[in-house]
């Protein structure tokens, strides 16, 4: 784990802390890295509820309810399967706050449409509209995932400091 990962790690604790509110994560592509970077953090437990790692299709429908017909028509890689997991990933925590990615890390698996490095995140606040974004990010599997934990942990910052 890379010390400025841990550093946003803490920063998105400290927030959520001083805000008195819990965050729970949605992760496809990332495999739960976002929730093990966050609990590499001592005492994360007074801010993070808990986490999803939902890599199969049938894994976002079933515990986080997104709709197999949403799947469906727009891929799971997309800003509006995404947006469901933070809504799912709420109404199954405590959390006020919930970051769900998916995306295509690669080697294998991308299309001309949306090919690997491709990725969605979105942010979502309790009681709020879900915010996503598509990403295309460079370089190895590893790599595509290890962006998009930091880009996840950076826009909780960004959201959570206004």
């Amino acid at each position: 784990m890379d010390s400025r990962d841990l550093e946003l790690a803490q920063q998105v604790g400290l927030l959520l802390l001083n805000q008195g509110v819990l965050l729970t994560t949605a992760e496809s592509c990332t495999g739960g890295g976002i929730a093990a970077l966050i609990t590499e953090i001592a005492g994360s437990a007074q801010w993070f509820d808990r986490g999803f790692v939902t890599y199969s299709n049938a894994s976002k429908e079933e515990l986080l309810g997104v709709s197999h017909e949403l799947i469906t028509q727009y891929g799971a890689v997309s800003e509006e399967v995404v947006k469901a997991m933070t809504e799912g990933a709420l109404s199954y925590s405590k959390a006020s706050w919930a970051v769900a990615v998916s995306g295509i890390a690669g080697p294998t698996g991308g299309t001309e449409e949306k090919p690997v490095g491709t990725v969605c995140i979105a942010w979502q606040c309790r009681h709020q509209s879900a915010e996503a974004q598509t990403y295309h990010f460079e370089g190895n599997r590893q790599q595509v995932r290890h962006t998009t934990a930091r880009y996840a942990l950076q826009g909780l910052i960004s959201r959570l400091d206004n």
